[in-house]
């Protein structure tokens, strides 16, 4: 039998492969969503990442008979481990079914991350909560999405059969169905809330969000509205910076809603909801994860023309103080018209921890369906 090896990436040659190997395990795959290939390159170099302040990683690749067999990240966030323990994390991991190809993988995670002293291993994670997170368990038959990993039914089994790996945290996706119209309530709701404490929704400018400072002032919402979740780091002005420049330019800002609080002098802004039409579909037609030759027409489609029927919940953020103030329905009192305008039949929730009953209570107005779980796993590193 050939023996795995494993070899870390040492140059922007070896990172190319790494990177391409996910096109080559999932050609075909009807389900699976690739990144684009310049999005992977960035968020791996280390001068292009601004998570790179507070991380350090090393990537791995598999061979067996000459062949690349599979991939993993070994990363290290220094600023998440100061609250949730000295862990090394595991991200980008892909590999054939060969249970030899998966603990050659772990073992050189594991070598690493004792190296650095970290004392347990969690995963898949990436550098932060931007990335994507937790190994599908269900839903292997349902079309992923651009911030989610998709992943072939044989990885948790591997899992299992390793030993050492036990549940460390579980997420729920769900389908949210678009109404007709604003529900009854939630229309009395929020008409009562925008009232009652003096909220305003609205969307934002190009130019307030480039030139008056409201992108930086969006992510930094997001810092104190997450700060609390499963592994969550705060986002520095660099990477901050970066996420403004990386998402915002090409958003229908329609589908981003902010809302804030005119009782106070400044109008705090104390919630927003950002939302695109899923680029899963257009993302599935890039060849190789490459914009290029014609990729881009497939993605602008998505973007500007909304030439889908599915919309991606990326992320509802509200300040703890105004969660119970019936500012999440607020969003949806907006977006809803507009997703029917569009001819959005049903949204994707993205990732949510299984035991957030306050994120979930926000679909009670709406008919839903759970269709993926996955799972984060944890592994304690002993000494030898």
């Amino acid at each position: 039998m050939s023996a795995v090896i494993i070899k870390k990436v040492e140059n922007k040659r070896d990172l190319k492969t790494f990177i391409e190997f996910h096109y080559d395990l999932y050609k075909g795959n009807a389900y699976d969503v690739p990144n684009l290939y310049s999005d992977d390159m960035n968020t791996l170099s280390q001068d292009k990442n601004a998570a790179f302040e507070f991380c350090e990683a090393e990537y791995y690749l598999a061979y067996k008979d000459g062949k690349v067999v599979g991939r993993v990240a070994a990363i290290i966030n220094h600023r998440a481990n100061e609250r949730w323990g000295n862990s090394v994390r595991f991200g980008w991991l892909d590999f054939i079914d060969d249970i030899e190809v998966s603990r050659a993988l772990f073992d050189a995670v594991e070598t690493y991350g004792k190296s650095k002293g970290m004392t347990q291993m969690i995963g898949p994670l990436g550098f932060t909560d931007f990335d994507p997170e937790g190994m599908l368990t269900e839903g292997f038959e349902e079309l992923g999405t651009m911030a989610t990993i998709y992943n072939y039914p044989y990885y948790p089994q591997h899992m299992e059969r390793l030993g050492g790996f036990e549940k460390d945290n579980d997420y729920v996706e769900f389908k949210i169905f678009v109404p007709e119209e604003v529900p009854e309530k939630m229309r009395k709701i929020s008409e009562m809330i925008m009232k009652r404490y003096n909220l305003k929704i609205r969307t934002l400018t190009k130019k307030e969000i480039f030139d008056e400072g409201m992108g930086k002032r969006i992510f930094g919402l997001i810092n104190d509205t997450f700060k609390d979740l499963y592994g969550f780091s705060r986002l520095s002005e660099k990477q901050i910076d970066q996420y403004v420049d990386m998402y915002l330019p090409f958003a229908d800002l329609n589908l981003i809603p902010i809302v804030e609080d005119w009782s106070t002098d400044e109008h705090k802004l104390v919630g927003v909801g950002i939302t695109i039409p899923s680029l899963s579909r257009a993302l599935q037609k890039c060849w190789r994860g490459r914009l290029w030759p014609f990729g881009w027409w497939h993605v602008l489609r998505a973007l500007k023309f909304h030439k889908t029927n599915i919309v991606d919940l990326e992320m509802i953020g509200v300040l703890p103080e105004y969660r119970s103030k019936g500012v999440n329905a607020l969003m949806f009192y907006h977006l809803i018209p507009w997703y029917n305008k569009y001819g959005i039949e049903w949204g994707e929730s993205q990732v949510e921890m299984e035991s957030n009953e306050n994120v979930q209570s926000q679909w009670s107005y709406f008919h839903t369906e759970n269709h993926k779980r996955r799972r984060c796993y944890k592994k304690v590193l002993t000494a030898k």
